[in-house]
Protein backbone atom coordinates (compact mmCIF):
# COMPACT_ATOMS: atom_id res chain seq x y z
CA UNK A 1 0.00 0.00 0.00
CA UNK A 2 1.62 3.83 -1.21
CA UNK A 3 0.58 6.46 0.97
CA UNK A 4 0.03 9.42 -0.53
CA UNK A 5 3.09 12.14 -1.29
CA UNK A 6 1.31 14.48 0.88
CA UNK A 7 1.74 12.41 3.65
CA UNK A 8 5.15 11.21 3.30
CA UNK A 9 6.28 14.88 3.22
CA UNK A 10 4.83 16.09 6.40
CA UNK A 11 5.74 13.10 8.16
CA UNK A 12 9.69 13.94 7.03
CA UNK A 13 8.84 17.45 7.92
CA UNK A 14 8.39 16.34 11.58
CA UNK A 15 10.73 13.45 11.54
CA UNK A 16 13.94 16.22 13.33
CA UNK A 17 11.40 17.05 16.51
CA UNK A 18 10.68 13.34 16.77
CA UNK A 19 14.14 12.56 16.27
CA UNK A 20 16.01 15.38 18.88
CA UNK A 21 12.65 14.22 21.26
CA UNK A 22 13.78 11.08 21.02
CA UNK A 23 17.90 11.90 21.71
CA UNK A 24 17.18 13.37 24.51
CA UNK A 25 18.26 11.74 27.61
CA UNK A 26 18.76 13.09 31.21
CA UNK A 27 22.30 13.87 32.55
CA UNK A 28 22.97 13.19 36.05
CA UNK A 29 26.18 15.65 36.71
CA UNK A 30 26.53 19.15 35.43
CA UNK A 31 29.51 19.79 32.92
CA UNK A 32 31.03 22.58 35.15
CA UNK A 33 31.10 20.79 38.09
CA UNK A 34 34.33 20.08 39.75
CA UNK A 35 36.03 16.15 38.96
CA UNK A 36 37.04 15.89 42.35
CA UNK A 37 34.17 17.26 44.83
CA UNK A 38 36.80 16.13 48.04
CA UNK A 39 37.62 20.03 48.47
CA UNK A 40 34.80 21.69 48.03
CA UNK A 41 34.40 23.53 51.00
CA UNK A 42 38.27 25.34 50.34
CA UNK A 43 37.29 25.89 46.66
CA UNK A 44 34.51 28.11 48.13
CA UNK A 45 36.85 29.98 50.24
CA UNK A 46 39.33 31.26 47.33
CA UNK A 47 36.58 33.14 46.62
CA UNK A 48 35.59 36.48 48.93
CA UNK A 49 33.24 39.16 48.56
CA UNK A 50 33.93 42.52 48.32
CA UNK A 51 31.29 45.59 49.68
CA UNK A 52 32.51 47.75 46.59
CA UNK A 53 32.75 51.48 47.30
CA UNK A 54 30.15 54.03 45.61
CA UNK A 55 32.56 55.96 44.12
CA UNK A 56 30.50 58.46 43.10
CA UNK A 57 29.58 59.14 46.86
CA UNK A 58 31.38 62.72 47.58
CA UNK A 59 32.47 63.17 51.19
CA UNK A 60 30.50 66.31 51.46
CA UNK A 61 27.09 64.25 51.47
CA UNK A 62 28.73 61.24 54.20
CA UNK A 63 27.97 62.83 57.94
CA UNK A 64 30.59 62.43 60.83
CA UNK A 65 28.65 59.90 62.52
CA UNK A 66 28.41 57.97 59.47
CA UNK A 67 31.96 58.10 58.82
CA UNK A 68 32.86 57.49 62.07
CA UNK A 69 31.04 53.90 62.15
CA UNK A 70 32.80 52.93 58.91
CA UNK A 71 36.12 53.72 60.00
CA UNK A 72 35.25 51.14 62.84
CA UNK A 73 34.43 48.29 60.66
CA UNK A 74 37.15 48.58 58.69
CA UNK A 75 39.50 49.17 61.70
CA UNK A 76 40.97 52.35 60.44
CA UNK A 77 42.32 54.98 62.67
CA UNK A 78 40.93 58.36 62.57
CA UNK A 79 44.09 60.95 61.14
CA UNK A 80 46.20 62.97 63.32
CA UNK A 81 47.24 66.66 62.53
CA UNK A 82 50.82 65.78 62.83
CA UNK A 83 53.21 63.79 61.09
CA UNK A 84 55.19 61.29 62.65
CA UNK A 85 58.38 59.65 61.05
CA UNK A 86 60.73 57.09 62.68
CA UNK A 87 64.50 57.86 63.25
CA UNK A 88 67.11 56.28 63.83
CA UNK A 89 70.27 57.67 65.43
CA UNK A 90 73.21 55.11 64.84
CA UNK A 91 75.84 57.51 66.26
CA UNK A 92 76.57 60.31 68.09
CA UNK A 93 77.17 63.70 66.52
CA UNK A 94 80.66 64.25 68.38
CA UNK A 95 82.88 63.68 71.66
CA UNK A 96 81.30 63.94 74.84
CA UNK A 97 83.90 64.72 77.39
CA UNK A 98 86.59 64.66 75.01
CA UNK A 99 90.13 63.52 76.14
CA UNK A 100 92.44 65.91 76.80
CA UNK A 101 95.66 64.81 76.13
CA UNK A 102 99.07 65.96 77.77
CA UNK A 103 101.85 68.40 76.11
CA UNK A 104 104.82 66.82 75.07
CA UNK A 105 103.28 63.27 75.16
CA UNK A 106 105.62 61.10 73.73
CA UNK A 107 108.47 63.33 74.47
CA UNK A 108 108.68 63.25 77.95
CA UNK A 109 109.51 60.15 80.51
CA UNK A 110 107.80 59.61 83.15
CA UNK A 111 110.87 60.19 85.64
CA UNK A 112 111.12 63.54 84.45
CA UNK A 113 108.52 66.36 87.21
CA UNK A 114 106.42 67.34 83.78
CA UNK A 115 105.87 63.17 82.78
CA UNK A 116 104.70 62.31 86.91
CA UNK A 117 102.42 64.77 87.10
CA UNK A 118 100.87 64.12 83.61
CA UNK A 119 100.83 60.67 85.20
CA UNK A 120 98.86 61.90 88.59
CA UNK A 121 96.29 63.90 86.48
CA UNK A 122 95.70 60.72 84.62
CA UNK A 123 94.92 58.67 87.48
CA UNK A 124 92.82 61.49 88.68
CA UNK A 125 90.53 61.33 85.87
CA UNK A 126 90.92 57.72 86.01
CA UNK A 127 87.85 57.40 87.96
CA UNK A 128 85.24 58.45 86.21
CA UNK A 129 86.95 56.16 82.83
CA UNK A 130 86.14 52.73 85.28
CA UNK A 131 82.73 53.62 86.18
CA UNK A 132 81.74 53.77 82.38
CA UNK A 133 84.02 50.58 81.69
CA UNK A 134 81.38 49.04 84.27
CA UNK A 135 78.47 50.53 82.23
CA UNK A 136 79.94 48.63 79.25
CA UNK A 137 80.73 45.23 80.53
CA UNK A 138 76.79 45.66 81.75
CA UNK A 139 76.00 45.10 77.85
CA UNK A 140 79.20 43.36 76.70
CA UNK A 141 80.44 40.86 79.18
CA UNK A 142 83.42 40.36 77.47
CA UNK A 143 85.11 44.22 77.17
CA UNK A 144 88.49 44.22 78.88
CA UNK A 145 90.45 47.32 78.47
CA UNK A 146 93.61 45.46 78.04
CA UNK A 147 92.39 43.33 75.43
CA UNK A 148 90.39 46.41 73.66
CA UNK A 149 93.66 47.95 72.00
CA UNK A 150 94.25 44.81 70.00
CA UNK A 151 91.39 45.28 68.73
CA UNK A 152 91.01 48.84 68.49
CA UNK A 153 94.28 48.89 66.39
CA UNK A 154 92.40 46.21 63.87
CA UNK A 155 89.61 48.34 63.18
CA UNK A 156 91.94 51.14 62.61
CA UNK A 157 94.15 49.80 59.99
CA UNK A 158 90.79 48.36 58.02
CA UNK A 159 89.44 51.75 57.82
CA UNK A 160 92.33 53.24 56.77
CA UNK A 161 93.32 50.64 54.66
CA UNK A 162 89.61 51.02 52.69
CA UNK A 163 90.30 54.51 52.62
CA UNK A 164 93.27 54.32 50.72
CA UNK A 165 91.67 52.26 48.28
CA UNK A 166 88.83 54.04 48.23
CA UNK A 167 85.96 51.49 48.88
CA UNK A 168 83.34 53.48 50.34
CA UNK A 169 80.98 50.59 51.16
CA UNK A 170 83.65 48.51 52.98
CA UNK A 171 84.97 51.30 55.04
CA UNK A 172 81.24 52.04 56.75
CA UNK A 173 81.59 48.62 58.19
CA UNK A 174 84.42 50.20 60.42
CA UNK A 175 84.04 53.86 60.45
CA UNK A 176 80.28 55.56 62.23
CA UNK A 177 78.23 58.08 59.86
CA UNK A 178 79.76 60.95 61.28
CA UNK A 179 83.68 59.99 60.43
CA UNK A 180 82.77 58.91 57.21
CA UNK A 181 82.66 61.89 55.26
CA UNK A 182 85.45 63.53 56.88
CA UNK A 183 87.53 60.64 55.92
CA UNK A 184 86.30 60.41 52.51
CA UNK A 185 86.65 64.08 52.32
CA UNK A 186 88.88 65.31 49.07
CA UNK A 187 89.90 61.58 48.33
CA UNK A 188 88.81 61.91 44.52
CA UNK A 189 91.45 62.66 42.23
CA UNK A 190 93.80 61.57 44.56
CA UNK A 191 96.04 58.55 44.67
CA UNK A 192 96.72 57.26 48.19
CA UNK A 193 99.63 55.10 49.62
CA UNK A 194 99.35 54.19 52.87
CA UNK A 195 100.90 51.49 55.32
CA UNK A 196 100.70 50.03 58.84
CA UNK A 197 105.00 49.46 59.62
CA UNK A 198 104.89 48.56 63.02
CA UNK A 199 103.33 49.85 66.94
CA UNK A 200 106.20 51.73 69.16
CA UNK A 201 104.58 51.23 72.10
CA UNK A 202 101.06 48.96 72.06
CA UNK A 203 97.79 50.34 71.76
CA UNK A 204 96.43 51.42 75.28
CA UNK A 205 93.11 52.66 76.86
CA UNK A 206 93.19 56.11 77.77
CA UNK A 207 89.92 57.76 78.21
CA UNK A 208 86.42 55.73 78.72
CA UNK A 209 82.33 57.77 78.91
CA UNK A 210 79.09 56.06 78.46
CA UNK A 211 76.36 58.48 77.56
CA UNK A 212 72.58 58.63 76.71
CA UNK A 213 70.72 59.91 73.79
CA UNK A 214 67.02 60.83 74.31
CA UNK A 215 66.15 58.34 76.58
CA UNK A 216 68.00 56.24 79.58
CA UNK A 217 67.68 52.93 77.71
CA UNK A 218 69.48 54.28 74.86
CA UNK A 219 73.16 54.31 75.46
CA UNK A 220 76.26 55.10 73.49
CA UNK A 221 80.01 54.62 74.75
CA UNK A 222 83.02 56.13 73.40
CA UNK A 223 86.69 54.56 74.32
CA UNK A 224 89.70 56.70 73.64
CA UNK A 225 92.97 54.93 72.72
CA UNK A 226 96.56 56.02 72.15
CA UNK A 227 98.20 54.65 69.78
CA UNK A 228 101.94 55.24 68.99
CA UNK A 229 102.78 54.17 65.58
CA UNK A 230 105.20 54.06 62.75
CA UNK A 231 103.62 54.31 59.24
CA UNK A 232 104.26 55.36 55.71
CA UNK A 233 101.77 57.97 53.79
CA UNK A 234 102.34 59.41 50.54
CA UNK A 235 99.23 61.39 48.37
CA UNK A 236 99.84 62.36 44.67
CA UNK A 237 97.34 64.33 42.73
CA UNK A 238 95.55 63.41 38.99
CA UNK A 239 98.87 64.50 37.64
CA UNK A 240 100.62 61.91 39.63
CA UNK A 241 102.68 64.55 41.15
CA UNK A 242 103.27 64.18 45.18
CA UNK A 243 101.62 66.21 47.06
CA UNK A 244 102.24 65.24 50.85
CA UNK A 245 104.43 62.96 52.41
CA UNK A 246 106.74 60.08 50.60
CA UNK A 247 106.81 56.53 49.90
CA UNK A 248 110.67 56.05 51.15
CA UNK A 249 110.50 57.85 54.59
CA UNK A 250 108.56 56.52 57.86
CA UNK A 251 107.29 58.63 60.09
CA UNK A 252 106.45 58.43 63.79
CA UNK A 253 102.87 58.49 64.51
CA UNK A 254 101.30 59.82 68.05
CA UNK A 255 97.47 59.49 68.03
CA UNK A 256 94.45 59.65 69.99
CA UNK A 257 92.12 57.77 68.10
CA UNK A 258 88.03 57.35 69.44
CA UNK A 259 85.65 54.23 68.95
CA UNK A 260 81.91 54.38 69.46
CA UNK A 261 79.44 51.74 69.90
CA UNK A 262 75.84 51.58 70.37
CA UNK A 263 75.84 49.20 73.75
CA UNK A 264 71.79 49.56 74.08
CA UNK A 265 71.71 47.77 70.13
CA UNK A 266 72.50 44.16 70.01
CA UNK A 267 73.99 43.74 66.94
CA UNK A 268 75.92 47.01 67.36
CA UNK A 269 79.48 47.15 66.34
CA UNK A 270 82.59 48.94 67.73
CA UNK A 271 84.06 52.07 65.20
CA UNK A 272 86.41 54.43 64.73
CA UNK A 273 84.12 57.57 65.77
CA UNK A 274 86.96 60.59 65.92
CA UNK A 275 90.30 61.83 66.39
CA UNK A 276 91.40 63.92 68.83
CA UNK A 277 93.44 67.09 67.43
CA UNK A 278 94.96 69.17 71.06
CA UNK A 279 95.20 72.95 70.89
CA UNK A 280 99.22 72.88 71.66
CA UNK A 281 99.54 70.81 68.57
CA UNK A 282 101.25 73.17 65.54
CA UNK A 283 98.78 73.65 62.77
CA UNK A 284 100.11 71.75 60.09
CA UNK A 285 101.21 73.17 56.52
CA UNK A 286 98.98 73.21 53.45
CA UNK A 287 100.05 70.71 50.60
CA UNK A 288 101.47 72.22 47.76
CA UNK A 289 99.04 72.86 44.74
CA UNK A 290 99.90 72.63 41.32
CA UNK A 291 98.43 74.44 38.32
CA UNK A 292 98.47 74.76 34.91
CA UNK A 293 98.93 77.83 32.98
CA UNK A 294 97.63 78.18 29.97
CA UNK A 295 99.08 80.13 26.69
CA UNK A 296 96.55 82.92 27.18
CA UNK A 297 97.78 83.57 30.15
CA UNK A 298 101.48 83.79 29.35
CA UNK A 299 100.71 86.41 26.40
CA UNK A 300 99.00 88.68 28.88
CA UNK A 301 102.23 88.68 30.84
CA UNK A 302 104.15 88.73 28.51
CA UNK A 303 102.10 92.19 27.40
CA UNK A 304 102.19 93.04 31.12
CA UNK A 305 106.23 92.82 31.19
CA UNK A 306 106.50 94.62 27.79
CA UNK A 307 104.36 97.79 28.76
CA UNK A 308 106.61 97.79 32.00
CA UNK A 309 109.45 97.85 30.38
CA UNK A 310 108.73 100.53 28.17
CA UNK A 311 107.40 102.89 31.57
CA UNK A 312 110.34 102.28 32.87
CA UNK A 313 112.56 103.34 29.76
CA UNK A 314 110.50 106.38 29.22
CA UNK A 315 111.09 107.58 32.57
CA UNK A 316 114.82 107.93 32.74
CA UNK A 317 114.47 109.62 29.21
CA UNK A 318 111.79 112.49 30.47
CA UNK A 319 114.18 112.85 33.36
CA UNK A 320 117.59 113.34 31.15
CA UNK A 321 114.93 116.10 28.71
CA UNK A 322 114.24 117.92 32.16
CA UNK A 323 118.10 118.28 32.73
CA UNK A 324 119.19 119.13 29.41
CA UNK A 325 116.20 121.91 29.05
CA UNK A 326 117.29 123.13 32.54
CA UNK A 327 121.14 123.52 31.46
CA UNK A 328 119.83 125.00 28.26
CA UNK A 329 117.88 127.77 30.03
CA UNK A 330 121.00 128.25 32.50
CA UNK A 331 123.00 128.87 29.18
CA UNK A 332 120.78 130.90 27.32
CA UNK A 333 120.06 133.31 30.91
CA UNK A 334 123.90 134.84 30.49
CA UNK A 335 124.08 135.00 26.54
CA UNK A 336 120.85 137.37 27.26
CA UNK A 337 122.38 139.61 29.60
CA UNK A 338 125.56 140.40 27.14
CA UNK A 339 123.63 140.92 24.41
CA UNK A 340 121.91 143.71 26.65
CA UNK A 341 124.75 145.05 27.82
CA UNK A 342 126.16 145.68 24.18
CA UNK A 343 122.97 146.92 22.81
CA UNK A 344 123.28 149.63 26.17
CA UNK A 345 125.00 153.19 24.61
CA UNK A 346 127.88 154.09 26.30
CA UNK A 347 128.67 157.83 27.82
CA UNK A 348 131.59 159.07 27.13
CA UNK A 349 133.68 161.63 29.15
Amino acid sequence: MQMPQVATSGVRALLPGVQNACQLQQVRHRQTKHWKPEFKRLRKLKFVKIDLPNLREKPEDVSKEEMRSRMKERGVLPPRPWMERPFHISCTGGIFEAYVPPEGDGKKSFISSSGAKQKLEFLEKKSKSLMAVRKIRSYEENFSTDDFGAQAQEIYIAAHTHMAAKEKYKIREFVSERCYPEMMHNVKDKTIHWRFLQSLEPPRVVHARVTEVITKENQFAQVTVRFHTQQMLAIYDRFGRLMHGSEILSKDVLEYVVFEKHISNEYGKWRLHDKIIPDWLPAKQPAPITYRITDEIVEETTKELSAGDQTKQLEPTTNQQAEQLNTSSAQVTPTAQTTEQVAKPTLSI
